[in-house]
């Protein structure tokens, strides 16, 4: 791993100039070929014990900074890879990973997940919070929320990261997915199969401030998902954000196609009438968006009391509110409509509107020839003021990470990209052909991004990868303030 780090960063800084302004090559790359790369460097990186990554997050514990990284099941060429830190073989969960020196990260624990394949099994969401921020529980423990496979919701305590302990499970659901959770009050909004429901995802609202005694709130849907409910059955929940100090929630419904945003009323969600009838489904809605049908609505990130320069002389209406929705690709080789980045003007909740539209042109690297799927899947979540409502980084899978300036969100502009390398761990992405039998590609598949209050990035590969830290350069790092 230490050998394979000190390749990519030479390749990384002996290329740095080239890449800042060759743009992505026009031929599918492979083994031993540099990133692309345009304002945007690679620092370090972790292979992950070869393990397919779903969401990474980053933690700021005392003086250190660990990275948690949720993966998805294993491959079919290896369902359970070895873990050369117990020496065991262990089916994919969640990695612990020591990122304090970004440029020499140290992977510290493996958390096994669940028997599985791909999404059927691993543990693909994290999220984390401090003992001492939630209002109940251990104020010395530092409290790791994770999916189980698609069986359970976990609490984990890792303020010992190289030592996780089990603090409690909920058990008993189906296709458990992308949680968040409010530190400061303990709520979360987590997104479950749960019985009697039409969807295989909806979202169940806990009570999560004393983490080793959850306590369940209500469940909650689209009207329509409810059990006993006829007719046809709305699309299944992605996820959510949270904005307490808002007294809003953000839901995502739908992946690659008939998405929707739906805004509610905190207060209303949490404190309203949990049977979920149609009264108390409406109840909370304060607004909604559908997206065409061709789009999902994987990730939606709320910008909130944006002051757009373009706009800064009006008399009126010039802080507005946003979301950026961001859809993810399913299909490998471009075998439906492209997903891609949406920007909406939510100020007037009850009449939101998509403003503009963002995507990786193909042509710029023949991206539909490189194998796996092209097109968004993700953005960071961070709100730190490194970035927040002035760069977005959204993940393209073989296009890799795409920095976009989000300053004018009527006007989004890509500032930045970096593809990482194919490396021995690549692992293949299949289509059928005209035969009907498989052609298979090695592609880079970059899944998911976060971001520290440090300025770093983090990428992860579906494909079995690793995990990419980077950071900005040139034009990119002047927009977020870095030295």
């Amino acid at each position: 791993m230490k050998t394979r780090l000190v390749v990519l960063l030479g390749l990384s800084c002996s290329l740095a100039a080239f890449a800042a302004t060759a743009g992505t090559r026009k031929t599918p790359p492979k083994l031993g070929d540099p990133p692309e790369a345009s304002n945007v460097r690679l620092v370090g990186h972790d292979d992950l014990q070869a393990r397919s990554a779903y969401q990474p997050i980053v933690h700021k514990q005392g003086n250190r900074y660990i990275a948690y990284v949720g993966h998805h099941g294993g491959t079919a060429d290896a369902p359970k890879p070895i873990n050369p830190i117990t020496g065991q073989a262990e089916f994919n969960g969640t990695s612990i990973i020591d990122v304090t020196d970004p440029k020499h990260p140290k992977y510290l624990a493996h958390i096994p997940g669940v028997e599985g394949l791909d999404e059927a099994g691993g543990g693909q969401m994290v999220r984390a919070c401090d003992g001492k921020d939630l209002p109940k529980g251990d104020k010395s423990a530092v409290y790791l929320l994770r999916t189980f496979g698609g069986l359970a919701h976990e609490i984990w305590n890792v303020a010992e990261p190289e030592k996780p302990k089990l603090v409690s499970r909920i058990d008993g659901l189906a296709d458990t997915h992308k949680n968040f959770w409010e530190c400061k009050t303990g709520i979360a909004y987590l997104v479950s199969g749960a019985p009697g429901w039409r969807v295989k995802r909806m979202t169940q609202v806990y009570d999560l401030s004393d983490p080793a005694k959850p306590v369940k709130i209500r469940d909650f849907g689209i009207l329509g998902q409810e059990p006993g409910a006829t007719g046809p059955i709305p699309m299944a929940l992605h996820g959510g954000i949270s904005m307490p100090d808002s007294n809003r929630v953000y839901l995502g419904y739908g992946t690659n196609k008939e998405g929707m945003l739906q805004i509610l009323d905190r207060e209303k969600l949490i404190k309203g009438a949990a049977e979920p009838n149609k009264e108390n489904l409406i109840y909370p809605e304060v607004g909604r968006l559908q997206l065409s049908a061709f789009n999902g609505a994987h990730t939606v990130f709320p910008m909130l009391k944006m002051n757009v320069d373009e706009y800064s002389k009006e008399t009126d209406g010039k802080t507005r509110n946003f979301a950026m929705i961001v859809d993810e690709e399913i299909v490998n080789e471009c075998r439906e409509p492209r997903q891609m980045v949406w920007f909406a003007d939510i100020t007037v909740e009850n009449r939101p509107t998509v403003v503009s539209s963002w995507t990786v042109p193909e042509k710029s690297g023949n991206f539909c020839d490189r194998g796996g799927r092209f097109g968004s899947h993700s953005s960071n979540e961070s709100m730190d003021p490194v970035f927040y409502k002035k760069l977005a980084m959204i993940t393209f899978f073989n296009a890799g990470l795409r920095v976009l300036d989000v300053r004018n969100p009527y006007q989004p502009k890509e500032v930045g990209y970096f593809i990482p390398s194919i490396t021995k761990n690549t692992y293949k992405r299949c289509v059928k052909d005209e035969k009907g039998a498989d052609r298979c590609k090695v592609a880079i598949q970059s899944n998911n991004v976060e971001t520290d209050d440090r300025g770093y990035i983090y990428v992860a590969d579906r494909a079995n990868t690793g995990l990419h830290i980077l950071e900005l350069t040139g034009e990119a790092r002047k927009i977020a303030g870095l030295k």
